[in-house]
């Protein structure tokens, strides 16, 4: 009998730590429930830095086709330029030619004078659409930059919320929302 109350003294010990260990378990679920929210945190900061990181892709096509098309302008307008030397050189060698006052001559010189006064039109509005481009290059440029800075703060903003998983300290999280709400900011400010 005496193993008996042994066993059951033994089996109601261990029932009570038992419950203890429950207790404690759930007492530390109950302090670590807040790492859910953290946890969720970092993946719509992941979210938000993916959608960033599209867009700092399209601005940085948009600033390399710009630059692309605007070079394609100053070469047209280059190409103009030098059509309309020749054409101002053919001019100045006819009117100083011996046959100056030939009609036909009159009528090559005044074609050559029209075409060098289209070529200098051309240009002007060739140099107005290189410079539109320029102008789309460098906005581009400006907002993949912003772009470019939200992504590192999203980093450190997700490095951080990382950080406090492991650590759990809720000063880290917050710090990483804060950054991360520093980066949506210039996320939207590149947006203009």
């Amino acid at each position: 009998m005496d193993t008996l109350q042994k066993e059951i003294a033994e089996l109601k010990e261990f029932i009570v730590e038992l419950k203890a260990d429950r207790a404690a378990s759930k007492e530390k679920e109950r302090r670590e429930s807040w790492l859910r929210f953290v946890s969720m945190s970092l993946v719509f900061i992941a979210v938000t830095a993916a959608v960033a990181a599209q867009w700092s892709g399209k601005y940085g096509s948009m600033t390399s086709m710009s630059q692309a098309q605007a070079s394609d302008q100053w070469a047209y307008y280059q190409a103009k330029s030098i059509k309309q030397h020749v054409d101002s050189v053919a001019v100045y060698q006819l009117k100083h030619g011996p046959n100056a006052a030939d009609p036909e001559v009159v009528r090559e010189i005044k074609r050559l004078d029209d075409e060098v006064a289209r070529y200098q039109h051309d240009q002007d509005d060739i140099k107005s659409a290189a410079q539109g481009l320029e102008k789309a290059r460098d906005d581009a440029s400006k907002r993949g930059g912003k772009v470019g800075l939200a992504l590192a703060i999203f980093s450190v903003s997700i490095a951080m919320g990382s950080i406090c998983t492991v650590t759990k300290k809720k000063p880290l999280w917050f710090a990483s929302l804060g950054l991360a709400a520093v980066a949506v900011v210039q996320m939207l400010m590149a947006r203009g």
